[in-house]
């Protein structure tokens, strides 16, 4: 999955201010590694860009493909991205490390989306480049 991933939109990104978090530094590291990261923050409503890259606030707005969601949200604030989620159609939706949500993954898979949970994308990334 990761080797055919180009897109990645965060959704529940970190802004610079909060760079000790995994929502911030995970996605950094992926975009050091090549990836173009979308920010789809939750909160910081002031937040233009993140990472130098213009910030959506709904995967719907973005403009084109989206390979792959990576969710940091807590699993009971995932069902209201649902609908996003779907109206987007990523390949795949990735739950970090720490998160499921069994039912929403359910509904993802019936809709033809791969889901991962309860994974960190950076340490199986470092994984497959090491």
């Amino acid at each position: 999955m990761l080797a055919i991933t180009r897109t990645v939109a965060v959704l529940g990104i970190k802004a610079e201010a909060q760079s000790a978090q995994a929502a911030y530094y995970v996605p950094e590291y992926l975009q050091k590694a090549g990836y173009e990261i979308i920010p789809v923050p939750v909160y910081f409503p002031e937040a233009t860009e993140i990472l130098g890259r213009r910030v959506y606030r709904k995967l719907v707005d973005i403009p084109g493909e989206v390979d792959l969601v990576n969710v940091f949200r807590r699993p009971v604030d995932i069902p209201q991205h649902v609908d996003d989620i779907l109206a987007k159609r990523p390949r795949a939706v990735w739950f970090q490390l720490g998160i499921r949500h069994d039912e929403v993954a359910q509904v993802l898979a019936e809709a033809g989306i791969q889901v991962v949970q309860d994974r960190c994308i950076m340490v199986d990334h470092r994984a497959l480049v090491r």
